[in-house]
């Protein structure tokens, strides 16, 4: 029988172990308090008044829960004078107030899932004093008792904050330890369980569960994650860190290069405005036929335009560039361009008196780039340097 007995108790504490794996979420020390009321009756299981008389009662129950599964409450019941067999002459014929240990068995063995279920089964033990009021010859009799119970509870409610439960308890007289009044004689009784010195009682009652600081009636389940989820929200993390530190460093790099702009655009500030000037194109050409480098009559009115030009403005220095068709030799083409640019130089300075350092002659060489038709790349131009 022994090792029965210590068989049941390894596999519960292997149980309890099991279902209390759940992680509860923090709380106050003034969650998960309870209070409640109860009433029923109760009888004595040996003697003249075992099932033949019952004595109503009523009781007050505050308690409260330290884990899914164990708890801590405080009752004290009333009970009432119904029975011609009573000894008491009073209208209370006794009174009792035990510390109980409770244990929810259902969150024991299968484990709590975020609230409690809908009907829980769950034991109470414990340790109290009682009073029996006095007889004819006793003002009353005080001693120690023991209470066993189970609740079989509905939790009820939009938050499971109601309990209703119904009650079958035993409780054992263990010691009378005082007797008050005139008689001399005092009875000390046996320190034990014994069912002569036991009654059995059944109460209907109903408990409120007072509001927690998780926002609930009743404890709450701490949201765990597993290795594989952390792992997966560490690797986000690390890309999400490698992601920002990668756009640091282009932040970084953009900002040199726009320092490096900056510098650039400061020093073209700061650097004076050179105005590079371009030789002007003025329309008149001279063109000249193959191989001659002697100005044509009906080409002469192209020449007197820019004399007109040059001593309508007097500051003006003009270049005569000279070119020749692409047919022949080079070296004679180049000879060729020099002579046609210094032939028109020489008929603005002789003939219409414009000033020998006014006027440059080059001599361009050979070309076909200056017109589509040919013939027309045997030409002098002439360009306006001053402007």
């Amino acid at each position: 029988m022994k090792k029965i007995a210590m068989f049941i108790a390894a596999a519960a504490i292997a149980v309890s172990a099991n279902a209390q794996k759940t992680t509860i979420t923090g709380h106050k020390a003034s969650d998960n308090i309870y209070v409640g009321i109860n009433g029923g009756a109760s009888t004595a299981l040996k003697g003249e008044t075992s099932f033949s008389s019952f004595t109503p009662s009523f009781g007050v129950r505050v308690g409260k829960n330290f884990t899914t599964v164990f708890g801590l409450a405080l009752e004290g019941n009333a009970y009432f004078n119904a029975s011609k067999l009573s000894p008491s002459k009073t209208f209370i014929q006794g009174l009792d107030v035990d510390l109980l240990g409770t244990a929810n068995l259902s969150n024991l063995f299968a484990g709590y899932k975020g609230e409690p279920r809908n009907f829980e089964v769950i034991a109470l033990g414990g340790f109290g004093w009682e009073h029996a009021f006095g007889t004819n010859s006793h003002y009353g009799v005080n001693g120690l008792d023991s209470k066993v119970a189970i609740d079989f509870a509905l939790n009820l409610g939009a938050q499971k904050q109601w309990q209703v439960y119904l009650e079958p308890a035993l409780t054992y007289r263990l010691e009378t330890f005082n007797i008050v009044g005139p008689a001399a004689d005092v009875d000390y009784g046996s320190m034990k369980y014994n069912i002569n010195n036991a009654g059995l009682s059944l109460k209907l009652g109903v408990n409120y569960k007072f509001g927690n600081s998780n926002g609930t009636h009743n404890f709450a389940i701490e949201q765990l994650r597993d290795q594989s989820e952390i792992d997966a929200l560490n690797a986000k993390i690390n890309a999400a860190q490698a992601e920002a530190a990668a756009a640091k460093a282009d932040a970084a790099s953009k900002d040199a290069k726009i320092a490096d702009l900056q510098n650039k655009l400061n020093e073209c500030l700061n650097k004076p405005v050179v105005v590079e000037k371009k030789a002007a194109n003025l329309q008149p050409s001279v063109v000249f036929a193959q191989g001659s480098a002697v100005v044509n009559k009906s080409q002469i009115a192209n020449v007197e335009m820019i004399a007109k030009y040059m001593k309508n403005n007097p500051d003006a220095k003009v270049k005569v560039s000279g070119y020749a068709s692409p047919e022949g030799n080079a070296e004679l083409n180049q000879k060729l361009s020099e002579k046609r640019a210094e032939a028109v130089k020489d008929i603005l300075v002789k003939k219409y008196k414009i000033a020998a350092d006014r006027l440059e002659a080059e001599g361009l060489g050979a070309t076909d780039k200056l017109f589509d038709e040919v013939e027309f790349n045997r030409v002098a131009l002439f360009n306006d340097t001053t402007k």
